[in-house]
């Protein structure tokens, strides 16, 4: 069974087409790279997925369930988890309760088990505090427990998002524009990061992104959009050579006249 699978996935908004029959199917362990120039509908396609839209037409489907009415929170409880083009961290807390925090929606005990502090209870939070120091730990942020992300450098406030995502145990991990305000080293950084993650958290990976250093680095298997349609799927050296992809993200080239 496939993990992901998208069939003929159409979204309008109004009267413009942002998706367009779009098919994708995720197994296990991928690492697939979503491209395409601006308005592509790369980040809709993510929306669509994670519970964000509706679609207008099409089929979503996550371990076998049908996800295309499904709000946020319930794709989530599924078993998928994603950052954002724009980084979304709670700046009025710490890294550590940022990755704390965010495990809470799946410990099951109610508002009176918290505040009698009922054995479920104390187990529940010590579980989530174990979880968050493991994932500081892991991602090299230990030493940022107790700082705010906004203080932070823009590379260690990516990797508490990804830390984030990555403490509500997915099997699916969606990274829109991972590398966006990165500098060189900190995108080197990254590169690693992700192949690490997919391999140690044994993970499947789908990322957006614009820095070509990054897919081509990472990806073993490459999907292009323009104008919310697929123009090109294969691997990082195919979709490299490709015609239809280098003419959408340059343009036609002009005649030239005598």
């Amino acid at each position: 069974m496939a993990l992901l699978e998208i069939k003929s996935l159409t979204h309008f908004f109004g009267g413009l087409r942002a998706v367009y029959d779009l098919n994708l199917t995720l197994h296990g362990g991928e690492l697939m790279g979503l491209i395409g120039p601006n308005g592509a509908g790369k980040t809709t396609v993510f929306n669509l997925v994670s519970g964000f839209y509706r679609p207008s037409q099409g089929q979503i489907r996550f371990l076998g369930h049908d996800i295309g009415g499904l709000r946020p929170h319930q794709v989530t409880a599924l078993g998928m988890a994603r950052t954002f083009q724009t980084i979304r961290l709670w700046n009025s807390l710490s890294v550590f309760e940022n990755l704390c925090i965010s495990q809470h929606y799946q410990l099951g005990y109610g508002f009176l088990q918290s505040v009698l502090r009922t054995p479920k209870f104390v187990r529940s939070e010590r579980q989530v505090k174990k979880t968050a120091e493991g994932l500081m730990d892991l991602l090299g942020l230990g030493q940022y427990a107790l700082e705010f992300p906004k203080n932070l450098p823009y590379g260690l406030q990516r990797r508490v998002e990804i830390g984030r995502a990555l403490s509500l145990r997915p099997k699916l991990l969606l990274l829109d524009e991972p590398a966006a305000g990165m500098n060189p080293g900190e995108v080197g950084r990254l590169i690693e990061m992700i192949r690490w993650i997919r391999d140690e958290f044994k993970l499947t990976i789908c990322l957006i992104e614009h820095q070509m250093r990054v897919v081509m680095n990472v990806c073993e298997n490459m999907m292009v959009l323009d104008f919310g349609e697929t123009i090109a799927e294969g691997r990082p050296d195919e979709i490299r050579q490709d015609s239809r992809v280098i003419k959408a993200y340059l343009g036609e080239e002009e005649p030239v006249h005598a």
